[in-house]
């Protein structure tokens, strides 16, 4: 059984007994009925004493210090108990919800409406009022501070005015339903505490940045007494190692480097350099101090190790689909940007796929320039593997693809990345169809020669390869409509220059011919001359 029911023992063993007709119920009208929702069931009182609705808040509770004194103000009407947990859930997650439940409403219909009962009904939850009014048409009563107060006192004397019940129970079956209930609305599961990427993650880049520090203060420490060794061994955990190792550099030629993982050719070049080094001489306890750096960097890259791969498994259980799409620390980044795995799936695609582009965006839309194409997830294996032209649609294939996921895998109880799987082939596809289309485009303006403009005519039987000027005619494009109205620009240009010059023809001829009519008339006038 689950722990909500072992907290539950009412409905498993205590049964309580019916109510005597006429027993609990007020003789005299009331004018009031309270509504009060118990970890046992539904419970429904009459106010016998209406002062109490003029009275002064303050002193209702003087009139419920003792469960006589309850007993006196208010009768219980009826009472609904719930059959289990599973029951008492269901009904408990209806209330806070604000919806009439099966239960609630077979319970208000049975008690009030067919039973006749036109008394206002008091409930606590406004929604819950509303509701009640739309669906059973029964009166709500306005909640006001005296109501609140006779619920106050209805709670401290329950056990003592619902037969049956008592307090220890209460109190077990109240836990066990708080439980349940948690459970219902939280899935809470120990491997889906995404805290714990969060932490880690955080961790692990505050890690890098101190092993970069470190790694390169010992280098710069170590490099005033063997310089040449920081060019010769690249990697950092080498690096201290052999530091750790060897200490002064005199004593390269004696050790074997191979205790530490370095290949011979390394340790080779290192003995030579230790030979000929131009490093100054340090004393005991510098070395002492340096030797202490180098374990420290040596404690922090195993440390780290360790804790990538703490955050490698705690995201295949938390985030299968996720992490198969983009890896445990880009995953584990998303949702610590996010808050939490459940935040992450309540966003849209838009909103992950610029995820950790914040300042950039903002900065964007502020300048009224464009807002970026990418955030986080610029550094999955999906989006650097693709051309530069192309990382923007990738990354939003990618990101429409990742928010299902994260749906998934925070709703969801796969253990497999079965839709991770799915989707990682489909963006891999997509980014192959994009390439290819690319590549067509780069190559659609490219001409291809073609066997329909020229044929190579066939060579003779017996005869030698000769040149033949018939091969070498190609045939010339036809002119484009920019060439062809250029032309007709040419000719309309050309049968212009013709006309201006027939026009200034004209006019010299005119011209010549006045010129030469003035020497005809003296040319006559000398003949007359001559003549007398």
């Amino acid at each position: 059984s689950s722990i909500g029911d072992s907290f539950f023992p009412l409905a498993a063993t205590t049964a309580l007994p019916p109510l005597r007709p006429g027993a609990s119920v007020q003789t005299g009208r009331a004018i009031m009925l309270l509504l009060l929702e118990t970890p046992a069931g539904y419970a429904l009182f009459s106010l016998a004493n209406q002062k109490l609705l003029k009275a002064e808040p303050e002193t209702i509770y003087d009139s419920f210090k003792s469960a006589n004194d309850a007993s006196r103000q208010v009768n219980l009407s009826a009472f609904h108990k719930f059959a289990d947990t599973k029951a008492a859930m269901e009904a408990c997650t209806e209330l806070t919800e604000g919806t009439v439940g099966k239960s609630l409403k077979k319970f208000l219909k049975k008690n009030i409406v067919d039973a006749g009962l036109s008394d206002n009904l008091a409930v606590l939850d406004k929604v819950l009022g509303g509701n009640i009014s739309k669906k059973l048409g029964i009166e709500v009563a306005v909640l006001s501070e005296n109501v609140k107060e006779l619920f106050r006192g209805i709670r401290l004397h329950l056990t003592e005015l619902i037969e049956g019940l008592d307090e220890t129970e209460m109190k077990s079956m109240a836990l066990g339903l708080s439980h349940t209930l948690s459970r219902f609305k939280l899935k809470f599961s120990p491997d889906k505490v995404d805290t714990m990427i969060i932490q880690a993650v955080g961790l692990l880049d505050d890690l890098d940045k101190e092993l970069n520090n470190f790694a390169m203060r010992l280098r710069e420490w170590y490099g005033w007494h063997f310089p040449e060794m920081g060019k010769i061994v690249t990697e950092n955990l080498a690096y201290a190692k052999v530091v750790k190792l060897m200490g002064l550099k005199t004593r390269a030629k004696e050790l074997d480097f191979s205790q530490v993982g370095v290949p011979d050719e390394i340790a080779s070049e290192v003995r030579h350099a230790a030979e000929t080094s131009m490093g100054t001489e340090i004393t005991q306890e510098d070395l002492g101090n340096i030797k202490t750096l180098s374990e420290r960097v040596i404690e922090l890259t195993e440390y780290r190790a360790s804790l990538s791969e703490y955050l490698k498994l705690r995201m295949n259980a938390i985030a299968p689909n996720l992490t198969y799409m983009v890896g445990e620390l880009v995953g584990a980044r998303l949702i610590s940007q996010a808050g939490s795995l459940m935040s992450l799936a309540k966003h849209p695609s838009s909103t992950v796929q610029i995820l950790g582009a914040e300042k950039a965006l903002f900065r964007a839309l502020k300048t009224k320039k464009s807002t970026p194409k990418y955030g986080l997830i610029y550094h999955a294996s999906l989006v650097g593997q693709s051309a530069p032209a192309l990382k923007g649609k990738i990354s939003r294939v990618l990101a429409a693809k990742l928010s299902l996921c994260c749906r998934v895998d925070a709703l969801g109880d796969q253990v497999e990345p079965t839709l991770g799987k799915e989707f990682k082939e489909y963006v891999e596809q997509r980014l192959a169809s994009l390439e290819e289309g690319g590549m067509k485009s780069l190559s659609k303006g490219v001409s291809r020669q073609g066997t329909a403009k020229h044929e190579k005519k066939p060579a003779s039987k017996g005869s030698a390869a000769a040149y033949n000027a018939e091969d070498d005619v190609v045939e010339e494009a036809a002119p484009k409509k920019r060439k062809k109205a250029a032309e007709a620009e040419e000719e309309a240009a050309e049968e212009e220059a013709p006309k201006k010059k027939k026009k200034k023809k004209v006019v010299e001829e005119a011209e010549e011919e006045a010129e030469e009519e003035p020497v005809r008339k003296k040319k006559k006038k000398k003949a007359a001359a001559a003549e007398e």
